[in-house]
């Protein structure tokens, strides 16, 4: 697809950010870097996983190699509007994605389907992988809806370095139609950023100077990865609830038997 990158090798950093650090880090990454041509854009991700969310609960176990598939729009979706599926795989720390590119409607059918890729990448080795894929974690079914607004930056010497940042970041599983703009429930407090800085070699040294001064220090996020806690934390609310409602409705009943007991 013209204009877009369909295989990407590089090291990802993450970091969560105030909004004064955004401000601060935006006046220097200003002199080295520039919006690129989309400038502010809303992402839209479908995350595919088993139905006992295997590939998430084996990725937050943070082991040496891990892998996701998702299908990820920009803007506002229709059944016509490009898509991409893809493969983001990381190992050793380094992080490989493959995608291929088609409309949303016949991307989203082939992911629930067991037919192979039908669009005009429909040949290549990317998407003989996404089918090998499929093959491997069968059932795929749509786990987690997560969209954000997203305003990347590109180096302007280097144009392997890239910098997002992530706002209004959402999740849910009440949707997982992309046609549905609704946004879902806050991954982040108000005014917090999602940093991430990816790069093909090591980080500029500058750069990694600013970061110490305003204290922006790297942590482990995954998006999916939060919704999918959030997701248990709220079931488990759901179920105390539940028995805390099902133990008062007993009281009176219980009391009644000690009652006629002599209690």
């Amino acid at each position: 697809m013209s204009g877009f990158i369909n295989v990407f090798k590089r090291t990802e950093m993450k970091y969560l950010i105030s909004e004064e650090q955004y401000k601060l880090l935006r006046i220097y990454l200003d002199t080295i870097a520039a919006v690129d041509s989309y400038g502010k854009t809303k992402i839209n991700n479908i995350y595919f996983d088993t139905p006992d969310f295997y590939l998430i609960r084996t990725s937050l176990e943070k082991p040496l190699y891990k892998e996701k598939i998702r299908l990820r729009t920009y803007g506002k979706t229709d059944d016509k509007s490009n898509s991409f599926i893809e493969i983001k795989k990381k190992y050793d720390g380094v992080v490989y994605k493959r995608r291929v590119s088609g409309d949303y409607d016949s991307n989203y059918k082939y992911l629930l389907q067991k037919k192979t890729v039908s669009n005009a990448e429909e040949n290549s080795q990317i998407s003989k992988e996404i089918d090998y894929f499929k093959g491997m974690y069968r059932n795929l079914i749509p786990a987690m809806k997560i969209c954000y607004d997203r305003v990347a930056m590109i180096g302007k010497e280097d144009a392997s370095l890239r910098i997002t940042f992530d706002s209004n970041i959402t999740w849910t599983t009440d949707s997982f139609d992309l046609k549905d703009d609704k946004y879902g429930k806050p991954l982040l407090e108000e005014g917090w950023y999602m940093l991430e800085i990816k790069v093909t070699n090591a980080m500029p040294l500058e750069l990694s100077r600013k970061l110490s001064e305003l204290k922006i220090y790297p942590t482990s996020f995954s998006k999916y990865g939060r919704g999918y806690t959030r997701m248990l934390e709220e079931k488990r609310r759901r179920i105390a609830n539940l028995n805390v409602v099902t133990v008062l409705r007993e009281q009176p009943l219980i009391t009644g038997v000690a009652s006629r007991c002599g209690a």
